[in-house]
């Protein structure tokens, strides 16, 4: 087995990416040692149970001692409370990364609590299920999965491209493929593939709730496929999703003005039964689906891998 990428890895609250990102570096064997604070005593006794790091601390600054990658999954809003909190902590030259989807506001924040001597890269694992906790995390969530590094524009000194580079190391020995990106560009992109969607699920799934009482269940009765993996999405860490969409609120609200106005587009259609325009974007719309399984982030299983008796 070769050396591992990191000396010692200290992840700084244990859900489902945190025991992920451990999961998949003990597989792998890209870290040494591994470190786990977390704020809850319930989740570090479980952390202990499951013998998934090597410490568990109860204070993020004994986490961090003496590692050279630090990895903050906590809830995005409270990423930089944190890191100020760990901040005495981290050893000189330590990457100081995270999780999260939202990467302006987290970088900035991350910015704002680490001192000068370390490295501070935000990173964003394009991977995860509805599920949350310690016992969730697999250890090939990351495989063939994009990562996205979002080094600072105004650093290109050598010391912290070679952080950056070490950072993108460790990523790949988890299975996932790095790329870099602006940080608001990021916000954008992922305002489009992953904050809208989750909105819209949350959204319709609870409109149905609102009508069970209407249909008398029937709903949740009947059931297909669709609003099922509706309901799926919409299953996911409350706490997190919050704080995505409040942190990128401005890419958030972009998306969902164009959204917005091409439903209404969509309504018009339907209402003057303009069936040629329908069919279009039915079509146009059909090919995306191939795309994303040419790329390698879906099954190409039939009836995305539904059972056929399925709706």
């Amino acid at each position: 087995m070769s050396d591992p990428v990191v000396t010692r890895l200290a992840v700084i609250g244990c859900g489902l990416i945190g025991s992920s990102v451990i999961r998949a570096a003990r597989a792998k064997g890209a870290a040494g040692q591994i470190a786990v604070y977390d704020l809850s005593p319930g989740v570090r006794e479980r952390v202990t149970a499951l013998g998934l790091a090597d410490a568990v601390f109860d204070d993020p600054t004994k986490a961090v001692e003496g590692a050279d990658l630090v990895i903050f999954a906590t809830p995005p809003a409270i990423i930089g409370v944190v890191a100020g909190q760990a901040a005495r902590g981290f050893a000189p030259g330590a990457i100081i990364s995270d999780v999260g989807s939202v990467k302006a506001a987290v970088g900035e924040a991350l910015r704002a609590a680490c001192p000068d001597t370390v490295f501070v890269v935000p990173g964003h694992p394009i991977a995860g299920t509805e599920q949350s906790g310690p016992d969730a995390g697999l250890a090939g969530l990351f495989e063939n999965r994009f990562t996205i590094l979002c080094p600072q524009e105004d650093r290109a000194d050598a010391p912290y491209l070679a952080a950056v580079e070490k950072l993108s190391a460790f990523w790949t020995a988890l299975g996932a493929k790095v790329e870099t990106m602006d940080e608001k560009h990021h916000d954008l992109v992922l305002a489009v593939t992953s904050h809208l969607p989750h909105l819209i699920a949350y959204n319709i799934v609870g409109t149905a709730d609102d009508l069970q009482n209407v249909t008398q269940g029937e709903v949740i009765k009947y059931s297909a496929g669709g609003f099922r993996d509706f309901t799926r999405i919409a299953a996911s860490d409350p706490v997190m999703w919050r704080d995505v969409f409040l942190l990128n609120k401005d890419a958030v609200l972009e998306i969902l003005g164009r959204f917005t106005e091409d439903l209404q587009a969509l309504s018009r259609a339907i209402r003057w039964g303009e069936g040629d325009k329908l069919e279009a974007l039915f079509t146009r719309t059909r090919s995306i689906r191939r795309e994303v399984i040419d790329a390698g982030q879906e099954s190409a299983a039939p009836n995305f891998g539904r059972d056929k008796r399925e709706g």
